[in-house]
């Protein structure tokens, strides 16, 4: 019989997956402008290739969902990472625009079937610590989008300053991480496959909505932040502020991450941290918009940082909290396409209001208001007991 590891190994394996999520999408702003100059990437080509990934979240979701019924939480897992790492390597063989999207689409959908795939295996692998859990394979999701970039500079002459040998280079640590998960995986290669027999999301399910919008509201604070803040300084001619300002608000993310991380076993059930989170959005929008100096900036895109990663750690671990296991996997998934799709059509709300306003400040109210549905449907979820 085969001894299964210690919870330990299981949760490094969950860190690992966690970085497989980002590594290869985060890989991209370092070596972008080379691209652009390579490829002659026009400024819609860019926010075209920028828009994959978060459209493949949302349309890719259901089908990963019916490939977790089909074949089991742990493959689906090992299969959507292997994708991943293919995606990207093709990335560094694209000869032109139409190339490189569709290898982009590719990593995306590796990525899109990752995704929904995590909630079921976490409770596979830690069912007694599903919030711990998922805080731990969300702190490697964050390091996941941090490690590319500062570690751009290091590896860039290594590989000859080229934008396609990173992309290349950059899909190696997904196949690793599959191997290690095929290799060590709780319970061992011959441990039983959990396969979940219903895979379409309930669409008439009102939990599903709520999880939906509250997730979304994380996703469009944290890309059309990341969209509108460098145009919004650049209009406002503080384009020094922008490389600062980008930092603090990923960055802003990590002591959320680690405080979670000690937290999430107590917070995992509780309203208020969600409540907490969306104030504190509020508040860094308002200190982006009204701040003059950069301190002011830095902390209000660093307020925001934190109320995303707050946000998508405690809602990532409710499918698994609030429903039988057999529903974890359709459930995450249903809250995976709101989630992007909403955040898809709110970015894009965004423009056409700094388009008709004339003012990038005002690409920032579609984002305000997207922070009204993580109070609102917060306080419409039962969150005392799981779902039978």
């Amino acid at each position: 019989m085969t001894k299964p590891p210690s919870s330990l190994g299981a949760l490094l394996l969950l860190w690992l997956a966690g970085n497989g999520l980002r590594l290869t999408i985060l890989a991209v702003p370092p070596i972008l402008a080379m691209i652009i100059v390579d490829l002659n990437l026009s400024g819609t080509e860019v926010g075209v290739l920028n828009a994959i990934p978060v459209c493949l979240f949302a349309l890719v979701a259901v089908p990963g969902s019916l490939l977790i019924a089909r074949v089991g939480a742990t493959p689906a897992l090992i299969i959507g990472l292997l994708i991943a790492a293919a995606g990207s390597a093709l990335r560094g063989v694209a000869f032109e625009t139409l190339t490189l999207y569709a290898a982009t689409v590719v990593m995306a959908i590796g990525i899109a079937v990752m995704q929904p795939a995590l909630p079921p295996v976490v409770r596979q692998w830690v069912p007694h610590r599903i919030g711990f859990a998922t805080a731990v394979y969300t702190n490697g999701l964050l390091c996941g989008e941090i490690f590319p970039v500062i570690l751009a500079s290091a590896i860039l002459p290594l590989l000859a300053a080229s934008w396609r040998a990173s992309l290349v280079f950059w899909s190696i640590p997904l196949v690793a991480i599959a191997l290690a998960i095929f290799l060590f995986q709780p319970g061992g290669r011959k441990a039983p496959v959990a396969r979940h027999h219903k895979w379409m999301p309930d669409w008439r399910d009102p939990l599903l909505w709520k999880l939906g919008f509250t997730m979304s509201g994380a996703n469009q604070l944290y890309f059309c932040s990341n969209a509108f803040l460098p145009g919004f300084l650049l209009h406002t001619d503080r384009t020094d502020m922008i490389g600062p300002a980008l930092t603090a608000l990923n960055v802003g993310q990590l002591p959320a991450s680690f405080i979670l991380l000690a937290m999430a076993s107590r917070w995992e059930r509780k309203k208020w941290p969600l409540f907490g989170a969306g104030i504190l959005a509020f508040t860094g929008l308002g200190g982006i918009l009204c701040a003059s100096d950069l301190w002011g900036i830095a902390a209000g895109a660093a307020l925001i940082g934190f109320a995303c990663a707050v946000v998508l750690t405690l809602v990532l671990a409710l499918p698994a909290l609030l429903v039988a296991a057999d529903d974890v996997p359709r459930l995450s998934a249903g809250v995976f396409a709101i989630g992007y799709g909403v955040a898809v059509v709110n970015s894009i709300l965004g423009g056409v209001a700094w388009d008709m306003s004339g003012n990038a400040a005002f690409a920032f109210l579609p984002v305000a208001i997207a922070v009204l549905p993580i109070i609102v449907f917060t306080g419409l979820i039962d969150l005392s007991k799981q779902r039978p």
